[in-house]
C-alpha cells in the first residue's frame, strides 16, 4: 500500500482486524521504501499519524465526531439536522481504543528506523561554504553532489520566516537550476562565479557545496536532508 489515508482510522469499517490489515500492508510498503533508502515522503507522512493518533489516544471524546453517522430527522423549528450512530458507541469506542493501542508502538518503531537512517544519511554529508560567506545569507545557491561522481545538482534556495499565534520558526526551500559536471576547470568556485554572472539579482550569493558520501535517491533522501542541514548552516 503506497499511502494510508489521512482518516484511516475512522474511515470505512470500523473493525481491529480490518484496520490492522490496513497498518501493516501501509507500514510493509514503507519499510520497503526504507530498504532502499527512500526516506521521503514516508518519514513525514509517519510522523503525521502518529501525532494525529497520539492526539486522539489522550482526547478519546474526539474520536465520537469520527464516528460513521446517518441523518436521523429534521427539526423545522430549530432549524437543525439530528444524527445518530450507525454502531453501539461503547463498541467503537472500544474497538477504536484497541486499534490506537496497537497501532501507536508500530509506527513509533517505523519512525525511529526512518529518523535512523536520516542520522546515517546525515552524518556522511559534507558541507562547507563555497568562496567567501556573505552576512546574508537567506538566499544564495546549494551545490549537491556525490563523492563518487562528477555531477552537480545546482539549487537555489530561500529561508523563509514563518509566524504563528506561539512560535516563530524557520523553513527553506530549493528550486533546482540546472545540473553541471565539475573538473579541473569546471570548479565549485567557478561554479558560483557564473552563477553570479547568470543571476545579477544574488552579486555576491551564500553558496554550500553539499557532498554525498555514499550514493542515495537524490529526491527522496539527499535533497530532504540536505535542506534541513543548510538550514542549520545558514543565519536567518
Amino acid at each position: 500500500m503506497e499511502k494510508l489515508s489521512e482518516n484511516w482510522i475512522s474511515e470505512g469499517w470500523i473493525d481491529f482486524e480490518y484496520k490492522k490489515y490496513l497498518l501493516l500492508a501501509y507500514l510493509k510498503g514503507v519499510e520497503e521504501k526504507f530498504k532502499a533508502v527512500k526516506l521521503y515522503p514516508p518519514l513525514s507522512e509517519l510522523i503525521a499519524h502518529y501525532e494525529k493518533l497520539s492526539h486522539l489516544d489522550k482526547n478519546r471524546h474526539q474520536l465520537k465526531l469520527s464516528f460513521p453517522r446517518e441523518m436521523e430527522g429534521i427539526d423545522l423549528k430549530k432549524m437543525k439536522i439530528s444524527y445518530k450512530n450507525t454502531m453501539q458507541e461503547d463498541d467503537v469506542m472500544k474497538e477504536l481504543g484497541d486499534i490506537i493501542s496497537y497501532s501507536l508502538p508500530k509506527i513509533r518503531q517505523q519512525i525511529e528506523e526512518g529518523k535512523s537512517i536520516y542520522d546515517f544519511i546525515e552524518s556522511h554529508l559534507e558541507i562547507e561554504p563555497v568562496g567567501l560567506t556573505p552576512i546574508y545569507q537567506r538566499e544564495g545557491y546549494a551545490l549537491l553532489s556525490y563523492a563518487h561522481s562528477k555531477e552537480v545538482y545546482i539549487y537555489r534556495y530561500q529561508v523563509n520566516l514563518f509566524q504563528n499565534s506561539v512560535d516563530r520558526f524557520r523553513g527553506i526551500a530549493l528550486k533546482f537550476i540546472a545540473a553541471v559536471k565539475r573538473g579541473l576547470v569546471q570548479t565549485y568556485d567557478k561554479i558560483k562565479m557564473d552563477l553570479i554572472k547568470k543571476f545579477s539579482d544574488l552579486p555576491n550569493p551564500s553558496t554550500w557545496r553539499i557532498q554525498a558520501e555514499h550514493s542515495i535517491p537524490l529526491e527522496e533522501s539527499l535533497l530532504p536532508v540536505s535542506k534541513r542541514l543548510l538550514l542549520r548552516h545558514v543565519e536567518p
